[in-house]
């Protein structure tokens, strides 16, 4: 059987974070080739739109380290426009970036290391080689290359940034929630995680929507994201990017694709904002949450909108999601309780072990909730 983009994108990633041997052992695997291609087409989904004002060509050649060939690319940078790949090295290629693949691989998806050199050469290059580029064309160069160079670092710009590249609207439109996001997803971001996201927006339009989607995949540079929609949205298919189909308040259909996709180490729910859809999806899905993840609930202001089945007169309404936020905290203290003989805890009572509430955003943070509680020699009234 022919093993899925996907699989072998996840064999390279585990042996990028792994030893030399064993990334050599994965590229042999996968073969260089193809190793090579899948590589590109990662660079694809992440060079952002360049900003040098004369058009430059810029070639990458990936060395196969070992076995005496290459895979040469040749990208054609222009301000304001996406950038254009072509097989083969221009004759007039302006710069060339070479790397062996091993560490081209190693740079794509390993752990982010810290290096700022060492991993690659850059040769400067005209239509014979022997003239040195004008000093118009210098700084357009500069740009072209770093923004290149910018693509394969794993220490991708920050959240908000990558929101509005992408056309997510975490940052910048009717929501601010990209530095809660990074304050809490920071510590994840060398991890090949699993991200799972309800909604991927663009209502009906098959080919709109995805822009958080492939924000995640740029910040988790070694991550695999998942997006559930109720239309049919796989044309936003990619490298790391799987689009899931089904109904977030189908409990059955939920716990099926965790169980084929999961466990997950964080699910964002920017789904319907139904009240009742969203109470359901955390029920289904939060046992499918790895220990030390998060799940999160992104638009709380439907709570109070009863067209969302929200309720804005009663403040301590069970049903809506302030109310899920609203009794999760006394499962998060069900130590401090009696409880009845025979009964054991629930799954957020046994599980969640913090919750951190912003404006229209919730983070709910999973591990074992078992501290203990407070002993019971303690005095149960004040005594004084």
């Amino acid at each position: 059987m022919t093993p899925s983009p996907t699989a072998e994108i996840q064999q390279l990633i585990a042996a990028a974070g792994d030893t030399p041997r064993a990334l050599r052992q994965a590229v042999d695997t996968v073969g260089p080739a193809r190793a090579a291609e899948l590589a590109l087409a990662e660079i694809r989904t992440r060079i952002a739109v360049p900003a040098n004002p004369h058009p430059i060509r810029v070639g990458l050649r990936i060395e196969h380290d070992g076995y005496d060939t290459a895979t040469d690319s040749t990208l054609t940078l222009t301000a304001g426009l996406p950038a254009e790949f072509a097989e083969g090295l221009h004759p007039e290629c302006q710069v060339r970036v070479v790397y062996r693949l091993k560490d081209l691989v190693r740079e794509l998806w390993g752990p982010d290391l810290g290096r700022t050199a060492g991993t690659r050469r850059i040769e400067l290059a005209t239509a014979h080689d022997t003239e040195f580029p004008s000093r118009e064309l210098q700084p357009s160069i500069a740009a072209a290359t770093s923004t290149l160079i910018d693509a394969l670092d794993p220490r991708s710009p920050d959240l908000g940034a990558l929101a509005l590249r992408h056309g997510s609207d975490k940052w910048g439109q009717t929501h601010w929630f990209t530095p809660h996001y990074e304050r809490h997803f920071a510590p994840l971001r060398n991890a090949p995680v699993r991200i799972l996201e309800i909604g991927v927006g663009g209502y009906a339009d098959t080919d709109s929507g995805g822009g958080s989607l492939k924000m995640w995949r740029r910040y988790f540079h070694r991550g695999t994201v998942f997006g559930l929609d109720w239309f049919d949205k796989s044309a936003l298919d990619g490298p790391r990017l799987q689009i899931l189909r089904g109904d977030q308040n189908d409990p059955a259909q939920l716990d099926a694709l965790a169980r084929e996709h999961g466990p997950f180490d964080i699910i964002i729910d920017d789904g319907s904002h139904v009240n009742e859809h969203v109470r359901t999806s955390f029920t289904a899905l939060f046992p499918h949450l790895r220990p030390g993840g998060f799940y999160v609930i992104e638009d709380l202001w439907t709570s109070y909108l009863p067209g969302y089945g929200g309720d804005d007169r009663d403040l301590n309404a069970p049903h809506t999601m302030i109310g899920l936020l609203k009794s999760l905290i006394d499962d998060l203290h069900h130590e401090e309780r009696d409880r009845a003989e025979g009964t054991s805890p629930t799954q957020t009572e046994a599980f969640l072990t913090g919750m951190h509430v912003y404006h229209n955003i919730a983070f709910l943070e999973k591990g074992v909730n078992a501290e203990g509680g407070i002993p019971r020699w303690m005095p149960r009234a004040p005594h004084w």
